[in-house]
């Protein structure tokens, strides 16, 4: 019989209305976990959490709100009385020519990808430390994080600077036994990249779904990444078997970065 990796964990994923972080949620559940789906657009939340039954509730999170991330927070803890494991998943992607870049733009992809994460952490750890019994931080980079593109400066910049806490905080907390780590995706099938393909057409001058075939034809393994090629690197990173990793950034992305 499959033993439950997370039994007895409470679980808060940010942006887990759908995509990846619906993914993680399954997952999560499926290892004995109770999970917090936290979303700006709550009633997403609450039909996902619905659909994914009693071990899981919705939470309304806006990550640009610091009232929004207490409230959170703490209503999370009042339902089930702790938080083990935070996974910073909410995220926007936007992309533009260089000198086409906005200041509005840039301040609120750094707001969402990066402040939030960051000021997530800050607050599920508060609670960490007091409880005294440690716990998960998992932060969600990008391959974009890993180098520049010419046409998506302010997303790689975000993804940049989240490799770049996830190291600070992660030396910073592991005091207390919070381990702090992230994954790094590749190209992940899903409604994100029919957006992402979508600019692309427009300001490469492609068919729709042609960069998206370009991009899966190009990983290594053959096809591009969907949702579930995340999910094991997600319980193993909050799992007892990574108590001793420590700010380390992980790459599923089917052999498109070597780091």
């Amino acid at each position: 019989m499959h033993t439950q990796r997370l039994e007895g964990k409470v679980a808060l994923i940010t942006g887990a209305a759908r995509g990846i972080g619906k993914a993680f949620a399954k997952r999560y559940l499926a290892e004995g976990a109770k999970v917090i789906i936290a979303d700006i657009d709550f009633e997403a939340a609450s039909n996902t959490a619905l659909a994914l039954g009693e071990h899981c509730i919705a939470q309304v999170l806006d990550v640009t709100d610091q009232t929004s991330i207490d409230d959170c927070v703490t209503h999370s803890i009042s339902k089930w009385g702790k938080i083990d494991i935070l996974i910073n998943n909410a995220a926007l992607f936007t992309a533009s020519p260089f000198i086409d870049i906005t200041r509005t733009d840039y301040d609120k992809v750094f707001a969402v990808n990066l402040a939030g994460p960051v000021f997530m952490m800050q607050a599920v750890a508060k609670h960490m430390i007091e409880r005294g019994e440690g716990g998960k931080i998992i932060n969600m980079a990008s391959q974009a994080g890993r180098r520049g593109e010419g046409l998506v400066a302010v997303y790689c910049a975000t993804k940049a600077a989240i490799i770049s806490v996830t190291q600070s905080a992660g030396l910073d907390l592991i005091k207390h036994g919070i381990n702090v780590n992230a994954i790094s995706p590749g190209v992940v099938d899903g409604e994100h990249w029919d957006g992402v393909d979508a600019f692309f057409a427009k300001h490469e001058g492609l068919k729709l779904g042609e960069k998206k075939a370009q991009v899966g034809k190009s990983v290594p393994h053959g096809r591009m990444g969907v949702a579930q090629d995340l999910t094991g690197m997600a319980v193993f990173l909050a799992s007892s078997d990574a108590d001793y990793i420590v700010a380390q950034t992980y790459n599923v992305d089917g052999g498109q970065w070597m780091s």
